[in-house]
């Protein structure tokens, strides 16, 4: 059931139209019922991307006016000299709620939002190829992150700075609960982030219309897919940081008290290898969005497809190099500093290269000044100034005059607002014709455009005289007589004209939105992408063959074909949900992906996974535990769905092309997003034994420490062993399940029970050799890590123990056999990662500590 069964062939060439008319009747309607969205209360159980997109982009849009609301209180704070408006503590968490709402709260989820909504529009795919997925990162985002929130109304809001930097966010330093919301009410973001991330990476690569090969890609789905490679390679940086701080603080493993091993730089290193590249991680996105607008407002194809691809690839490689660039202060060797600038300022060419791309679109057509062309020409301003005084910061000597000052927070917002949210503003005028009856008001889109314009740099650019005159960051106010009153007074002002814009805008949004889930406004900018397709729940009535990177300009009769159903796969092979999967590379058809409908294990996931972190934070561990194991079970029951299997033969999708409605093994979409989970797990991981090589870095001749006691070499050896045993029968599982070589099915759980044992077993003997030997976490950072390292090996053995019990639970329910079994391919591959993990951990743990002299 792998390989397509086709009584025709799809040879990447455009074919005669492939379903003659008229189509049969009753055809179009089983479509529309299938993807017929809840009424009621269970409205909020869709999943598909055309409402979790839109609820997605409006909650995100909601954290920016909260997010605003804050820095106009700090704007009136730091209006005039000596103000008494809000205290020091209040203003500390103001500060920190308004940098950690901006970065995890609106601007990767708005990005990730937007792609939601739009990604299957562009690419022509009926949804995302994980829609339940989508639905459960929405949820955990929108309710944990309310609930975060709401804590600057009771006192409890993190107020350590959106980095939370130690030691001042230790338990020594920080011993109320202030700092526990920030490490683990930011969790569920996490993990809603790596969420996105996977569904991205999984959409743009399998469901794209047929035809549609890499070099046909828009641009927005290769800045999509180099956003979410980011986010998997950047975010476990942070997770694993958020880990060992919250560890430090609630068992006391110091990892970064220096009195007993730590070191608190090895949070900044964490931290800004996800920080800086976060920056890039919404940019990318929304040069993505630019580069899909400015050909339609100047009426011709974007200049320099294939460099500006290259240009999103460099940015997203170069931008790990850059992580460094905010510790020039820190006191680092000298020739690290000379590499971190010159990566610093290599970082700009990509970025030139797309606005010189830009601007000779713009150049080869007849630009229109609609109000999301004045957006691009504000971006352009404003970035490029920003990105000038990046380059500025990017050299050491001036960073470190400059550092901590207020010319800091004029750079970071100019790259910021002029990077991301006036892109953003402008994608909301071009895209709202594709989800309402009514574009939005182009006379009120102008003031909203000048207001934030102007607004933002009355705001901003007194901002880098403030603090070339000494205006340190971060104070809650400031003497008189300083030479700051006026530019701060200005600079208060701006901020208000920029929420006037921001009012109007909702105004506006009110007055003109309209959701219309299939009589939208239509192609008001005479696009030339697949967005603009005539387009309900199901996106697209059938799917279109791809010849070009303009199929709109270049098929002046493809939106009519395409919604007389004249294309690929016009109604529903299976009577429920369906998208086609195409190859990675080409875009050839190879199997009708069967795509689960409403739910509400989803919903109920995130609100169990949101409590889970948040009940954590205030210590009430049990009520805790109880709710994460709510989350299990309902994941468990939404994915219990999921695999249907093959259940009916290969089913004609038009044109005389067959293929499968079910695919196992590296053709199935799920597989693809287990390698990509690994990819996250291995980062995880990596950044751990990171830290733990940094730590011995910083303990030269005491790592371990004197006087610790090295377990027996004989326990990492049998905890290996039984590690090998274990791959070795679920590899013999696997082929057992094929019914090969006289091997029995019946032994499959038998096999997998007997793997659990060996694994679960490696973990408790290396567990219990360091225990033995006198090891403990809280007396030094090197049995912190050694423990840190265990730890993490041992939740990846319980998550592959609830992986093998469902899998032997599918099987006992006669839902996993020789054909239906990517449960099983997919519990392998995870279990091959934990057995490879585990050796590294042992190998670093026991094998280390005698390459550095030992004890």
């Amino acid at each position: 059931m792998n390989a397509p069964e086709r009584s025709g062939a799809f040879d990447g060439r455009k074919p005669e139209l492939p379903n003659p008319l008229p189509r049969p009747a009753g055809e179009f309607e089983a479509l529309k019922k299938a993807w017929k969205a809840p009424r009621g209360l269970s409205f909020i159980t869709a999943v598909n991307n055309t409402y979790v997109g839109l609820w997605y982009v409006g909650t995100a849009f909601l954290f920016f006016i909260l997010a605003g609301i804050l820095s106009l209180i700090m704007r009136v704070q730091l209006a005039a000299p000596e103000s008494d408006l809000v205290g020091h503590d209040l203003y500390n968490q103001l500060f920190t709620m308004h940098g950690t709402v901006m970065m995890f709260l609106f601007a990767v989820p708005a990005v990730e939002a937007a792609s939601v909504y739009l990604l299957p529009n562009m690419q022509a795919a009926r949804d995302l190829p994980f829609p339940r997925l989508s639905a459960y990162a929405y949820w955990a985002y929108f309710v944990g992150g309310l609930v975060f929130f709401c804590t600057i109304f009771f006192g409890l809001a993190p107020n350590g700075g959106w980095f939370m930097y130690p030691p001042l966010t230790g338990l020594k330093y920080s011993p109320a609960d202030n700092a526990d919301w920030w490490l683990l009410g930011i969790g569920f973001i996490e993990i809603s982030a790596i969420a996105g991330a996977i569904e991205i990476i999984v959409g743009v690569m399998k469901t794209r219309a047929v035809g549609m090969s890499l070099d046909k890609m828009p641009v927005y789905s290769w800045a999509m897919l180099v956003f979410a490679v980011m986010i998997v390679i950047g975010f476990p940086a942070i997770i694993l940081g958020t880990l060992l701080l919250e560890m430090e603080r609630a068992f006391d493993w110091p990892f970064f008290i220096a009195e007993r091993g730590g070191d608190p730089l090895l949070w900044q290193h964490l931290f800004w290898f996800f920080g800086h590249p976060e920056v890039y991680i919404i940019f990318l996105p929304a040069t993505g969005m630019v580069s899909m607008i400015v050909p339609a407002m100047a009426q011709t194809p974007l200049v320099g497809y294939r460099l500006i691809v290259l240009a999103l690839v460099a940015t997203g490689f170069l931008s790990f190099g850059l992580w460094v660039h905010h510790m020039f202060a820190t006191g680092l060797p000298k020739m690290s500093l000379s590499f971190f600038s010159a990566a610093s300022t290599a970082v700009a060419v990509p970025s030139g290269i797309q606005v010189f791309a830009w601007i000779a679109t713009i150049a080869s057509g007849r630009m229109k000044l609609t109000t999301p062309s004045l957006f691009i020409i504000g971006f352009l301003f404003i970035f490029t100034l920003g990105g000038l005084t990046g380059v500025m910061v990017a050299m050491a000597p001036f960073d470190w005059q400059a550092h901590d000052s207020y010319f800091v927070v004029a750079h970071l917002h100019y790259v910021l607002i002029g990077g991301m949210v006036f892109p953003l503003f402008a994608a909301f005028y071009y895209w709202v014709p594709v989800a309402s009856k009514y574009a939005l008001s182009e006379r009120l889109g102008r003031w909203v455009f000048g207001l934030m314009f102007v607004g933002v740099n009355v705001t901003f650019l007194p901002m880098h005289i403030t603090g070339l005159i000494g205006m340190p960051r971060r104070v809650y106010t400031y003497p008189v007589g300083m030479g700051w009153d006026a530019l701060n007074l200005v600079s208060t002002v701006g901020a208000f004209m920029i929420a006037a814009g921001v009012a109007l805008f909702l105004f506006d949004l009110a007055r003109k939105f309209r959701f219309a889930s299939d009589d939208n406004a239509g192609n008001v900018w005479n696009a030339s992408t697949l967005e603009w397709l005539p387009n309900a729940n199901y996106n697209t009535r059938s799917i279109p063959v791809v010849v070009s990177r303009d199929p709109l300009w270049d098929e002046p009769n493809l939106s009519k074909d395409v919604e007389d159903g004249r294309y690929y796969l016009p109604g529903t092979a299976t009577g429920g949900r369906e998208t086609l999967v195409t190859s990675p590379f080409d875009a050839r058809p190879q199997y009708i992906l069967q795509v689960p409908g409403p739910g509400w294990q989803p919903l109920l996931a995130a609100v169990f996974t949101a409590a889970f972190f948040l009940l954590l934070t205030v210590k009430m561990v049990l009520l805790s535990a109880i709710c994460g194991v709510l989350a299990i079970i309902c994941v468990i029951w939404w994915l219990w769905e999921t695999d249907p299997g093959p259940v009916r033969p290969p089913a004609d999708i038009g044109g005389g092309i067959a293929v499968p409605v079910y695919a196992t093994g590296s053709m199935n979409h799920s597989w693809w997003a287990m390698i990509v989970l690994m990819v996250v797990a291995g980062m995880v991981f990596t950044c751990l034994i990171f830290s733990y090589l940094f730590l011995w870095l910083v303990n030269p001749g005491a790592w371990p420490p004197q006087g610790v006691e090295l377990p027996e070499r004989l326990a990492p050896v049998i905890a290996a062993a039984l590690l090998i045993v274990s791959a070795a029968l679920i590899a013999y599982a696997s082929r057992s399940l094929r019914g090969d070589d006289r091997r029995s099915p019946r032994s499959v759980p038998i096999l997998i029970a007997m793997a659990l044992l060996c694994v679960g077993g490696a973990s408790a003997t290396d567990l219990w050799a360091q225990w033995q030997a006198g090891l403990r976490p809280s007396v030094h950072a090197y049995g912190a890590a050694v423990y840190a390292i265990v730890s993490l090996q041992i939740f990846f053995v319980l998550t592959t123990l609830i992986m093998g019990l469902y899998t032997i639970a599918r099987w006992l329910a006669g839902r996993l056999d020789s054909v239906r079994r990517t449960t099983f391919d997919n519990t392998m591959l995870f279990w091959f990662y934990t057995v490879g993990q585990g050796l590294v951990g042992l190998a670093v743990v026991h094998g280390f500590p005698c390459l550095t002299g030992g004890v």
